[in-house]
């Protein structure tokens, strides 16, 4: 059986690569091991648990995996903001990896919110 394209799980995969080369850059070009980490683990966990809810149990357990992947979005960009306020990340830096963070926002936002109305 061919499955069905999913939009959100290819976004967080690719921003999951991403996560995991910023963590890389933090750790050996910046010397940054704490916030590292936890933007690493952080990050990590969006795709994770949406990977997670592709095999759900029931539609209320797909739901609470995504819920806990927009959790884990939102920490992500909190540790963004704290490595752009203390000048570890550029503008640049930090804005390309926040828009792309947002988009995923929006997205698991519109899916849960449409999920809990049918």
């Amino acid at each position: 059986m061919e499955r069905k394209e999913n939009i959100i799980a290819i976004k967080a995969d690719a921003y999951t690569d991403r996560i995991v080369r910023l963590y890389q850059y933090l750790k050996d070009t910046k010397d940054e091991h704490v916030i590292s980490k936890q933007i690493y683990r952080s990050g990590t966990s969006i795709g994770a648990n949406i990977a997670e809810g592709e095999y759900a149990q029931s539609r209320p357990d797909w739901i609470s995996k995504l819920s806990i992947a927009l959790k884990e979005a939102n920490e992500t960009d909190y540790w963004l903001r704290k490595l752009y306020t203390a000048k570890i990340l550029t503008e640049k830096q930090y804005l390309s990896l926040h828009n792309d963070n947002e988009e995923i926002i929006k997205l698991l936002v519109s899916i849960i919110k449409t999920s809990k109305e049918q």
